[in-house]
């Protein structure tokens, strides 16, 4: 039975030309964000491996020069394009691509791709991750809406129960002929996605495992679809109602929750404005070690320890230059109060991510919107991760060249000026981001949920087609 209707509904699904076309254009609609997203895949890391290799030209060949004036020059950790971003863009358009590391300051990306769109960009762009979360879904709605009302409408409803067939096998018919298409179809773009990653030149090694969770988490969110879809069909008696219900649906599932959610977990756990982030952060650098002030209370009982330790009564019988001494140090106390700030950034982000997972109950594209992007390497952790990982290294260089300041000059020689072969000593900034294992790890309750919404849809559906009249 399973199978003679799963025939008769495929037949069916491409009989009708309003199907074939819609199919047809989900198709090319999908084709063309691919190719769009691979153009700028390619434009960007191309971008990317020239700025890299300018700016670390730039700092190479500063020639002699005093290291602290080195560090207030600064330079720049540039965020590279993820492979699988040409599936799932994610956040990387509003989260800034290069980080400026100088002496003193923790910086935040800048020169996001939002910021220099017109006000058209407002309207969306064309990507695959937006067909996959909206447009698919649509389609599943228009495949499967009448499944059921139509054997109602057709009265062959009557004619299937005097046969005294098997009401669920009759069903499963129904729902493997709507899920063959949609399998075909996304297989075949995340196939040929693969390909292409395969032999575009990136920044980040791609990975057939990560893209295969990827497309199976997009399994998941289509099977959910397909089980209300049907659930609807079969408990409504007319084509019309259930593809309103089935409409509204999406609505409620695609469009409004998720705004909901964003408004709760924002007016929750609210982030400080900038200027409010700014004046806290200032506040406690004035209550602690300033490395440009040495009559501070804080400089000053540095001093008088650092003698006492070395067992010397003046600044100049130390065997380092205590002015770079004290600039480090202050770094490592400005570095203390970045971190704690931002700490507190990151907190409210796992506050408003705690929100967001308790109201994907409600909302299949909730989890599956989280774990595409984190497997894809383009949501906020990710760019927390960078952040973290660029403002170590920024730690690290200032610590590279105060150290070079204090070992290699005397207690008030600012005129020192390191080789100009001393640069090139300090490694070239690198970021890696989280492995496959630790992703689906930080996210298993996203994946918990997308399964019982899975399970859940399922049972919901077999069990409405025993009381199908």
């Amino acid at each position: 039975m399973t199978r003679k209707t799963f025939i008769k509904e495929f037949k069916e699904l491409f009989r009708e030309g309003r199907l074939r076309i819609a199919f047809f254009l989900v198709v090319l609609l999908l084709g063309v964000s691919v190719w769009i997203s691979a153009q700028q895949y390619q434009k960007i890391n191309k971008q990317h491996e020239i700025a890299k290799t300018a700016e670390r030209t730039i700092w190479d060949n500063q020639g002699k020069k005093n290291p602290h004036s080195a560090a207030h020059y600064g330079t720049y950790a540039f965020k590279p394009k993820y492979p699988l971003s040409l599936v799932d863009q994610g956040v990387d358009k509003y989260t800034g691509t290069s980080i400026f590391l100088e002496a003193h300051k923790r910086n935040e990306a800048q020169y996001s791709a939002a910021a220099d769109q017109t006000g058209l960009s407002r309207f969306g762009d064309l990507t695959p991750d937006f067909i996959l979360l909206f447009i698919i879904p649509l389609l599943i709605i228009l495949l499967g809406y009448n499944s059921f009302t139509k054997e109602r409408e057709m009265g062959t409803i009557t004619l299937l129960r005097s046969q005294e067939i098997t009401f669920w096998k009759w069903a499963m018919g129904k729902w493997a002929a709507l899920f063959l298409p949609i399998l075909i179809l996304i297989a075949s773009l995340f196939l040929i996605a693969g390909i292409i990653l395969s032999y575009l030149k990136d920044f980040g090694v791609f990975q057939w495992d990560s893209l295969f969770w990827i497309f199976l988490v997009y399994v998941g969110y289509y099977i959910v679809f397909m089980n209300l879809v049907l659930f609807v069909s079969s408990k409504v008696k007319k084509s019309g109602v259930s593809l309103v219900l089935s409409i509204s649906i999406w609505i409620l599932t695609c469009l409004a929750i998720p705004k909901v959610a964003s408004n709760v977990a924002e007016n929750k756990y609210p982030y400080p404005t900038r200027q409010e982030f700014a004046v806290n952060v200032l506040k406690d650098k004035k209550q602690g070690l300033d490395g440009h002030n040495p009559w501070s209370k804080e400089a000053q009982l540095l001093q008088k320890n650092v003698l006492k330790k070395h067992g010397v009564d003046s600044l100049h019988q130390l065997p380092f230059n205590f002015d770079a001494y004290r600039m480090q140090k202050g770094e490592e106390h400005e570095a203390e109060i970045y971190f704690k700030h931002y700490n507190y950034l990151k907190e409210q982000f796992s506050k408003q991510s705690g929100v967001y997972k308790g109201l994907a109950s409600f909302s299949p594209y909730l989890p599956t919107r989280f774990m595409s992007m984190a497997i894809s390497h383009t949501d906020y952790a990710t760019h927390w991760d960078f952040a973290d990982a660029a403002e170590k290294y920024r730690i690290a260089t200032q610590k590279f060249l105060n150290d070079n300041f204090a070992e290699n000059s005397k207690y008030g020689n600012w005129k020192y000026q390191a080789d100009a072969d001393f640069w090139k000593q300090l490694p070239a900034f690198e970021y890696t981001p989280p492995e496959l294992r630790t992703v689906l790890s930080k996210n298993a309750s996203n994946l918990f949920i997308l399964g019982g919404w899975v399970i859940g849809s399922f049972i919901l559906f077999l069990f409405s087609t025993k009381k199908i009249k």
